[in-house]
């Protein structure tokens, strides 16, 4: 697994270009206030599947073999990466499988399934449904698309940033939310490229550390699986986001559960828009950090807004949204 370069993100956005369109990068003041800090949202949640990941799906998807187009595609994912291969595999006539946990949001379900592909619900969290995805793509002899042991993948999701680069050449902070890790990988790839002084966070659930353990420790490391943003929820590190993350990461926040509920209202009424707790991680870590990122100019990565009517009102009426 090579690791992505520049010139493979330059090249991914022009692959994604004809597909999609680019995303709002706006600064909030009322996020500004609270921060202590001049904070712009790069708004991910504005993609077609509501989340950054399409971008390295169809990056991906886009470089298929022949051989693999015919032979079809398998994943797990907890929502937005399998949203991302269904969108992409449906744009390039490609038939998808995707892997999910048996208590997936449904809204992402509904979003997959809606797409053509074909899902089956396995397993307790991410990683059960992963491993028997693993085992359907030795069986089915199908195409494994792994979250982010993928550089395709992680090339992709990087052009969020330089998006976010060319539109404020002087941000002096990327917060971005870390599950698997691509998209923090991919910010830090093409933010160090471009400006190597740019500092790049990453914010990751409390109750879901595995990223963060491994970051710490310069290993893969296994660990505890409780939070509720499905998009944060990995027992597992993968290696390929790892060792960029070692390499490029400057910092790496832990937030809490109850962090990120109170950050994921605070973000919606700011922004006029709906943004997932993952999504919301990036806030989280900035109000953390209040005091270290006092009068900067910060990029806020809003990784993605898949959020259920139902975990919507349950966050709603068990948080004071300012």
């Amino acid at each position: 697994m090579q690791e992505p370069r520049l010139a493979d993100v330059l090249a991914a956005r022009t692959r994604i270009a004809p597909h999609l369109t680019r995303t709002a990068f706006r600064p909030y003041p009322a996020l500004a206030e609270a921060v202590g800090a001049d904070v712009w949202v790069k708004h991910e949640n504005h993609n077609p599947t509501a989340a950054f990941k399409v971008r390295g799906g169809i990056n991906l998807v886009s470089q298929l073999s022949p051989e693999e187009r015919e032979r079809g595609l398998v994943t797990a994912s907890t929502g937005n990466h399998g949203q991302s291969i269904a969108y992409a595999a449906r744009l390039h006539g490609v038939k998808a499988t995707i892997c999910v946990p048996e208590a997936a949001n449904p809204v992402k379900v509904a979003a997959i399934r809606a797409m053509g592909a074909e899902i089956v619900a396995h397993g307790a969290d991410f990683d059960e449904a992963r491993e028997h995805c693993e085992q359907l793509a030795a069986r089915d002899g199908l195409r494994y698309v792994h979250s982010g042991n993928e550089p395709h993948l992680i090339a992709g999701v990087a052009t969020a940033t330089l998006e976010m680069v060319e539109d404020v050449p002087d941000i002096e902070v990327i917060v971005v939310p870390i599950g698997g890790g691509s998209g923090a990988a991919g910010a830090c790839i093409a933010a160090k490229a471009i400006r190597p002084d740019i500092e790049v966070i990453g914010a990751q659930s409390s109750a879901a550390p595995a990223a963060h353990s491994s970051w710490q420790r310069k290993e893969l490391v296994t660990g505890e699986m409780q939070t509720f943003a499905e998009g944060l929820a990995t027992r597992t590190a993968f290696e390929l986001p790892q060792r960029i993350l070692w390499r490029l990461l400057d910092d790496f926040v832990l937030v809490s559960d109850d962090d990120l509920r109170a950050a994921t209202a605070r973000m919606i009424a700011a922004t006029s828009s709906l943004v997932e707790p993952a999504g919301a991680a990036a806030l989280a870590a900035a109000l953390a950090l209040r005091d270290r990122l006092a009068g900067r100019r910060v990029a806020l990565v809003a990784s993605g807004g898949n959020i259920s009517l139902g975990q919507l009102r349950v966050l709603l009426d068990g948080v004071d949204a300012g």
